[in-house]
């Protein structure tokens, strides 16, 4: 269907849009779920971004945010938008299944906090996303659902592990998409997609998920770097996304009771990092952020370059602390893994080493943790209330597919390359990627990092690139080709 308001079709309006026509009538809830199924069903053959999709249980929720709308009354926010979660993350009656063929039958007896919350803001939850298995790798299939596609070219990784969340938002299959980020795994798909992630202060949005009958003691890293997430092909989609996952959870370890502040702030600084130490920017990334920093210069903000090493540090740590944790889990990862996960685990440890040895001691441990604190103190008080850092997505374009399969060589360039997708776990920063446009076919942009719970500022600023920015769609002519 398309709105005859601004003749575009349902499936290309943001999620503002969706929610502003179906309060005022303009289009139905019911409408808005036919046109994006039907997208579903054009572009989702393609890239499998997209599994374990119920169109009658969508087409259902859809009928009752319409009857919410004749009845009238106080409306929540996202009523009628369709959004995805991640096959990692509990949805009730779904399988949390990870990508792994043996948990295919774990069913979700319960939502995530952060699935609750979209519910109650009124999504329509339309489909699972896809993920690596074990979700630790920025290229995305596993044995159970397959591969993922980059929109853009199948050659091209979608990134990972929220890849199929990110792929489906950039066709137009879901204006928002529910993904989670422990090393660039919601800002680095975003980036190859051409679409909006943020990643939030670490403890707004909450990790727990449903207590099961089996309990998993999740490794420190995971508690402490991990965060739920969304992705969007707008700012503004981001935004409501956000709002609708933050529900203050204190049986979450981090969680803390608070959420962003609203309002429109005024001029910011931006400092400008584009290298902390690790790989040289590509021209292509080093053009993006240019373009960033002009465009944000035209919108007044005060700009300027600067050395910001402690973010090459704290990418470091990062591949001590996540890699250490994740190695005590390797006999459940080699027992219900798939070859690609292992394969990559094995050269990403192997490019660890080159840093922290092959066996790392407990000291090293202890203090990679205690480093952490004073890192995030430093970064904290460098920028203030007033203050956020523009550095690269990556170091490279988005990789080819499958690059971390093909030896430990590339491995080593592919952590070097991914910074500042590692930096800013380690510290819980809110960060966000935004698009900056095409370069040789492929999306390119830039990344924002903000002070703790600062997201209405961080998406100010986003805001000013986006407005500044050529922003198409994927026309999937390699998939007609084909």
């Amino acid at each position: 269907m398309t709105d005859t308001t601004s003749g575009r079709p349902l499936w290309d309006h943001s999620a503002a849009e969706l929610a502003a026509g179906i309060r005022a009538k303009t289009f139905s809830a019911t409408e808005v779920a036919e046109a994006f199924l039907a997208r579903i069903e054009e572009t989702n053959p393609a890239l499998n971004a997209l599994v374990d999709i119920r169109p009658e249980e969508a087409l259902a929720q859809a009928a009752a945010a319409d009857a919410a709308v004749a009845t009238g009354g106080d409306l929540p926010p996202l009523l009628g938008v369709p959004v995805s979660t991640k096959i990692n993350t509990s949805q009730r009656g779904y399988a949390s299944s990870h990508g792994v063929p043996a948990w295919a039958g774990t069913v979700a007896q319960d939502d995530a906090v952060c699935v609750a919350g979209l519910r109650e803001a009124g999504a329509t939850l339309l489909g699972r996303s896809n993920s690596p298995a074990f979700a630790v790798r920025w290229f995305t299939g596993n044995d159970l659902h397959g591969k993922t596609l980059n929109p853009w070219s199948p050659g091209h990784t979608p990134g990972g592990s929220s890849g199929g969340a990110a792929a489906s938002v950039a066709a137009g299959m879901t204006p928002i998409a529910q993904g989670n980020d422990i090393g660039g795994s919601v800002r680095f798909p975003a980036y190859c997609c051409g679409a909006v992630g943020l990643r939030p202060t670490m403890g707004l949005v909450s990790g727990v998920e449903p207590r099961g009958a089996e309990e998993f003691d999740s490794p420190l890293s995971f508690q402490t770097m991990a965060v739920h997430g969304a992705l969007g092909w707008t700012v503004d989609d981001v935004r409501l996304g956000l709002h609708a996952m933050v529900s203050p959870d204190l049986n979450d370890p981090v969680g803390l009771p608070v959420r962003p502040p609203l309002g429109e702030p005024g001029p910011v600084k931006v400092a400008v990092v584009r290298d902390a130490g690790g790989a040289k920017p590509h021209p292509g990334v080093n053009a993006a952020i240019d373009d960033a920093a002009r465009w944000l210069s035209e919108a007044g903000h005060e700009v300027e370059e600067v050395e910001l090493p402690l973010l090459g540090e704290a990418a470091r740590l990062w591949s001590l602390l996540l890699y250490q944790e994740l190695k005590t889990m390797m006999s459940e990862i080699e027992r219900f893994g798939d070859d690609t996960v292992r394969i990559s685990l094995a050269a990403s440890f192997t490019a660890a080493a080159e840093t922290w040895g092959e066996q790392p001691t407990l000291a090293d441990y202890i203090r990679g943790y205690a480093r952490r604190g004073t890192l995030i103190s430093r970064l904290q008080q460098f920028l203030g209330q007033d203050r956020i850092v523009l550095t690269p997505v990556c170091a490279e374009p988005p990789f080819e597919q499958d690059a971390d399969l093909a030896g430990d060589a590339r491995v080593s360039e592919l952590l070097a390359a991914q910074w500042p997708m590692q930096a800013v776990p380690v510290l819980g920063f809110p960060a966000v990627s935004v698009p900056t446009g095409l370069r040789d076919g492929l999306p390119s942009g830039v990344q924002l990092i903000g002070g703790r719970f600062q997201e209405d500022l961080l998406l100010h600023v986003a805001t000013a690139i986006e407005a500044r920015a050529t922003r198409t769609r994927p026309t999937l002519s390699w998939a007609q080709a084909g």
